[in-house]
């Protein structure tokens, strides 16, 4: 299994920010996938997941109340819609994809919110 994500990029604070991920490979029809993030000097954290069926969980309010996560048509796309980011949500956002009690972790993709 391979995970391709892209979007990242450099934003204002205040700005938005759309994140992507394809999976390839032995995909199953129940399956679980996940955004993590990274930010300098700490450890990786969970940021949202959704799953086969639609139903998201996000890791706090602030993130609920910010961040989209979404499949795609194609349903092993998933989506990070991020709006109002501040500057504490730059970070390297990873995906990933849990499945039969394996996980695989996409290359990441560098967010960096700053004026």
């Amino acid at each position: 299994v391979q995970l391709q994500a892209s979007g990242g990029g450099l934003v204002q604070p205040g700005g938005s920010l759309r994140l992507s991920c394809s999976a390839s490979g032995l995909i199953f029809s129940s399956n679980l996938m996940e955004w993590h993030r990274q930010a300098p000097g700490k450890q990786r954290e969970f940021v949202a997941q959704i799953l086969n069926n639609g139903a998201p969980r996000y890791a706090d309010s602030s993130v609920k109340d910010r961040f989209t996560i979404s499949r795609g048509n194609a349903k092993n796309t998933v989506s990070l819609e991020m709006n109002s980011l501040k500057p504490e949500d730059t970070a390297v956002y990873y995906c990933s994809l849990f499945q039969r009690g394996d996980r695989y972790w996409g290359q990441g993709t560098l967010v960096t919110v700053s004026s």
